[in-house]
């Protein structure tokens, strides 16, 4: 436990754990406020992304209290890299959050270029950035989510059987559609923000065509920036672009999909996906 986080971020843990693959991750736990799982417990959200998303998200938990618009209780996990891999989030990430085989745009590789020009990365860093890309794994780290890390967190806080949620943005928001296109009962309800299918080839178009007329049980949200629609970059403008396409496929909107625009750039908006995925999902 850290006692740093502990003092930063109320009811909050911190631990790391090895995953059964044998990847190192940074687990921060947030509790609802006087939790206490002997009177009632509560479901789990992971959050994904944890090394930026953390500080962002885990404060929301006081929405259970809002008089206004309460949210139905839950546990809050954020899960990310820990010791020295921390500094190398982003392109860990990659492999992580994007699903296996999945297509690296040329509009997501001219960004990265982009990046090395403007001096925000070096050439090593961009190197790396992509190939990571070339191995994603998210089969191999939803694994570890379901079968490593929830026992765990099941056992040491008391969770509820059932009522679990995922929430991702961006590369975390693919991953979440991933999740949810495999059609699992372990997640009730799923956030994806301004999911990151930047190639029209993504992965994620294959698998909701092999679902037929058919498709999961499982509540989605997903969730778009205007300034990604309405902006002038190309990596951007494809991201939303493609999560339109993949809404307007699917079977039906009714039901459990449901979406919303935010008034946000793509790096300002994590925040507000969060809170919408909360609101429409998880309102008591």
């Amino acid at each position: 436990m850290s006692t740093m986080w502990q003092g930063c971020l109320a009811n909050t843990d911190y631990f790391e754990m090895r995953s059964s693959g044998g990847y190192d991750y940074g687990i921060w736990v947030t509790t609802p406020p006087g939790y206490d799982p002997a009177a009632a417990q509560a479901p789990v959200v992971y959050v994904l992304d944890g090394n930026w998303a953390v500080g962002m998200t885990a404060p929301l938990i006081v929405t259970q209290l809002d008089p206004m618009q309460p949210i139905q209780p839950y546990i809050q996990v954020s899960v990310g890299y820990a010791g020295e891999e921390a500094e190398h989030w982003e392109r860990l990430r990659n492999r992580d959050l994007v699903p296996p085989d999945e297509p690296i745009a040329k509009e997501f590789i001219d960004a990265v270029e982009m990046a090395v020009q403007l001096g925000a990365k070096t050439r090593e860093q961009a190197d790396a950035y992509l190939a990571e890309l070339n191995d994603s794994r998210g089969d191999v780290f939803l694994n570890f989510l379901t079968a490593d890390l929830h026992p765990q967190i099941e056992r040491d806080y008391g969770t509820a059987p059932n009522g679990h949620g995922l929430f991702g943005y961006s590369y975390g928001g693919l991953f979440s559609l991933y999740a949810w296109l495999t059609g699992g009962s372990f997640f009730e309800s799923i956030g994806a923000g301004s999911p990151g299918i930047v190639s029209a080839d993504s992965q994620v178009f294959a698998r909701l065509q092999a679902m037929g007329d058919s498709r999961p049980a499982t509540k989605l949200h997903v969730t778009l920036n205007d300034r990604e629609i309405l902006g002038d970059l190309a990596i951007y403008q494809n991201l939303a672009k493609n999560a339109a396409t993949f809404l307007h496929r699917l079977p039906s909107r009714s039901g459990p999909v449901t979406s919303e625009v935010m008034h946000e750039t793509h790096v300002t908006g994590l925040q507000a996906s969060f809170l919408s995925y909360l609101r429409t999902c998880r309102a008591r």
